[in-house]
């Protein structure tokens, strides 16, 4: 017997044969809809004009660095699409932060209100660690830390760990600051400095713990170099001493998500998150302060080899392509990043991908047609979040980058929703905590519902933001509007954000939940929504609603 579910996707598929007019007609609503998507750019500190676009749902991380710092620049971007700032700590100063939070909080998205004085910015903070990380030592006679030299193919290069070398560096002998170098590579094993633009083959290890290595290609490096090991498991710590500075300070400016670089299993995640309670209890916060939320960075062999057990310890994953895609062979990095995406939805736990998404528009205004393809194949993979790195910290045109990226999202999403024939079906949910069982069951239930009735968004008051994130993980192709209350409303609200389809908004005393999504732009007259809260003497209830 075939099964409803199953009779509805034999009529969806029948309706999507391929033909040459169904492809026009597409191409057709594409242009249509991309013409319609103008970005906002304004230079008035006091415009209070928001993005009219209907809001996407996979959720746009962008780093603000010196060229999106500015509010000018910094509101434009919160209008046209960026919901988490990332906040690089491997190069901001703390000036820099002050400013760039600031800025952020100044800025008017979709649920900014200006009541009485209040104002409601739902705009989260994710800092992102420099993490532990192995470099080369100090160029002899370097004193203005820009002295560089010359590695020639096929010379010889030895690599020390004796601080001995720590300040002689040469062309003919570089010290590397990780002490179990000799014991954790191989005769054969590849050395990539500097990001790999200089790449060594290891040739002999002595007893005294020196490498010899070969140089494979010509270049220069500079001064504390990066290191790469790819393939070798390494022995770091979960958090290097600036780390440890980085997040204490990150704690009293009070951000929703911490993402440590290089995490390498559980026992990690565990440390960092014990750390985090540690600077809570220092900094005399209340016990009821919402910590912030953990989003482990896969970027390594080891991460990869223990990404099930980093994935059950962490509260979300960042795919950070940079590094990994120099820690294992760079055509792997594709079928990684769409393994742990796959796993990240079977939790329902949120995932970013990142790492050069629109590269080329650090110097252009349009992107390439690969880069296209690739945020776009982020959104059907089912990522929750896709990332701007140096587009939108130092490129020449972040406003455009973000709206660029808003339509990309957009085109797919509906895609996405029109032709599950040709981009395939979200994967089942497992069910993590028997004790939430009626939660997925409600969940999964307004889903059903809000498609069957072509419902324009999904309404439901939450405490804890809980269901609102198991709903997220069913995947709708309509927003999650989730309603808040509470001392701790503006947090939770601002950690939903990561999570696919969510927008949520803070409701004042008696306030009315549909009356404010109306106010906000989310729904309108005549919409039906899903509405899930409490009524009469039931803790919850379900509803399906005409706006009036």
């Amino acid at each position: 017997m075939i099964s409803a579910a199953s009779k509805l996707a034999l009529r969806a598929a029948s309706r999507h044969k391929p033909s040459f007019n169904g492809l026009r007609t597409l191409s057709t609503q594409s242009a249509s809809s991309s013409e319609s998507a103008v970005y906002i750019k304004s230079n008035k500190a006091d415009d209070a004009s928001v993005c009219n676009l209907f809001p996407q749902l996979t959720k746009i991380v962008a780093t603000i660095g010196p060229a999106s710092e500015q509010y000018d620049v910094l509101s434009g971007l919160v209008r046209n699409g960026l919901r988490i700032m990332r906040l690089n700590f491997s190069h901001a100063t703390v000036e820099e932060v002050e400013l760039r939070v600031a800025n952020l909080r100044k800025s008017r998205g979709r649920t900014f209100r200006d009541e009485d004085g209040v104002r409601d910015n739902l705009r989260a903070v994710l800092l992102d660690t420099r993490g532990p990380e192995i470099r080369t030592g100090k160029l002899a006679d370097d004193t203005t830390g820009k002295k560089k030299i010359q590695l020639v193919k096929d010379n010889l290069v030895r690599l020390h760990t004796d601080n001995a070398w720590k300040e002689a560096g040469s062309e003919t002998d570089l010290y590397v600051d990780y002490p179990y170098l000799a014991r954790d590579v191989d005769v054969g094993s590849t050395v990539l400095l500097d990001d790999g633009a200089v790449s060594l083959t290891v040739v002999r290890i002595g007893e005294d713990g020196i490498l010899d290595c070969v140089i494979d290609n010509d270049g220069n490096i500079r001064s504390r170099a990066g290191v790469n090991l790819p393939g070798c498991v390494t022995d770091l710590p979960a958090m290097s001493e600036k780390d440890k500075a980085d997040i204490y300070y990150g704690i009293s400016k009070d951000v929703d998500f911490i993402a440590p670089s290089f995490i390498q299993d559980a026992e990690s995640v565990h440390e960092i998150r014990e750390y985090i309670n540690e600077c809570i209890k220092k900094q005399n916060l209340p016990e009821s302060y919402k910590s912030p939320l953990i989003i482990s960075k896969i970027e390594s062999m080891r991460g990869l080899q223990n990404f099930n057990e980093i994935l059950d310890a962490s509260d979300g994953i960042m795919v950070a392509r940079g590094d990994l895609g120099v820690e294992i062979p760079i055509h792997s990095v594709t079928n990684a990043q769409k393994e742990i995406i796959k796993a990240c939805n079977t939790v329902g736990k949120p995932v970013i991908v990142a790492t050069q998404m629109l590269e080329s528009m650090s110097d252009n205004p349009r992107p390439t047609r690969a880069e296209v393809a690739d945020v776009t194949n982020a959104v059907y993979d089912g990522a929750d979040a896709v990332m701007l790195s140096g587009e939108t910290a130092k490129g020449k045109y972040p406003l455009e980058t973000v709206n660029t990226m808003n339509q990309i999202i957009r085109e797919a999403e509906h895609f996405f929703e029109k032709r599950p024939d040709i981009v395939g079906k979200n994967c089942d949910l497992v069910v993590s905590d028997e004790a939430d069982l009626s939660n997925y069951c409600m969940a999964r239930a307004s889903v059903t519902a809000a498609a069957q009735h072509k419902a324009s968004a999904i309404l439901v008051h939450t405490n804890s933001g809980k269901l609102a994130r198991i709903i997220s993980a069913y995947r709708p192709h309509v927003p999650i509007i989730a309603c808040l209350q509470g001392d701790d409303a503006f947090k939770i609200g601002r950690q939903l954000i990561l999570s696919r389809g969510i927008h949520p908004m803070v409701l004042r005393t008696e306030e009315g939940s549909i009356g404010l999504a109306k106010q906000l732009g989310f729904i309108k007259e005549g919409d039906d929504i899903v509405l899930l809260g409490p009524r009469e003497d039931k803790d919850i209830s379900m509803r399906v609603l005409r706006v009036h």
